[in-house]
């Protein structure tokens, strides 16, 4: 079992943990040591056993915080994953119809009209200029 050095407010500790384990203590101590600062700088100087006691209560206090946060967001997420299972499960939708307005049959056979009378015209005027 490896031997780990860790510093808590000042205070140098060793202890031991299971192999691959050091990272998880390193970081550990980290936070334990975060809050055994506060506590030094807003009482100063506290007895081994108070500082870690308190200290120890902070990090419990942050995270009962997290827990309760953990479960609301579990909550939220079930409802989510819920509410998607459900749009799945929905039938598609009823296509939209679209309708298109048609242009009607006497402005399309007067637009023809039109078209005739402009390319009589045009070989008019093409007969008048050969002429």
């Amino acid at each position: 079992m490896p031997e780990v050095q860790i510093n808590i407010g000042g205070r140098t500790f060793e202890v031991s943990c299971q192999e691959g384990e050091e990272h998880f203590l390193q970081a550990a101590a980290k936070m334990l040591n975060d809050e055994a600062s506060v506590l030094s700088q807003q009482i100063g100087r506290l007895p081994e056993a108070r500082m870690l006691l308190m200290a120890g209560l902070m990090l419990a206090d942050k995270t009962a915080g997290v827990q309760d946060k953990l479960v609301e967001v579990e909550a939220q997420l079930a409802a989510k994953i819920e509410e998607l299972e459900a749009l799945k499960s929905a039938p598609a939708p009823e296509p939209e119809r679209v309708e298109v307005p048609v242009i009607p049959q006497n402005v399309h056979d007067t637009m023809a009209e039109l078209a005739a009378r402009a390319e009589a015209l045009a070989g008019d005027i093409a007969d008048k200029v050969q002429n």
